[in-house]
């Protein structure tokens, strides 16, 4: 099956971007080289070239993995945690009954 390249509006790739230097900080803080993230990510090196740079086709599985590594995993269920926008919509339904 051949996987579809997404598409990320340049607006959202500025997310990604971001996302991708905190990351590259974050293992430079901890003076580990990108080999040794890759390594102990079980991931390839290039693959972890493309999450620092903010690749949109890198699999949330390497996500999570290279998180564990930094020991940033809480991180991840930071994702999508604060849902204001389906509160308020949902208040909104509420207040309608």
């Amino acid at each position: 099956m051949k996987l579809k390249k997404q598409i990320v509006f340049p607006k959202h790739q500025k997310i990604l971007n971001l996302m991708g230097e905190n990351i590259k900080l974050a293992r430079k803080r901890r003076k580990l080289t990108a080999v040794q993230v890759a390594e102990r990510a079980r991931i390839s090196r290039n693959t972890l070239y493309l999450l620092e740079k903010g690749s949109s086709s890198v699999s949330i599985g390497a996500l999570f993995n290279v998180l564990r590594v930094l020991n940033l995993q809480d991180d991840f269920l930071k994702l999508a945690a604060d849902d204001e926008l389906g509160r308020k919509l949902q208040d909104i339904e509420l207040m309608g009954k």
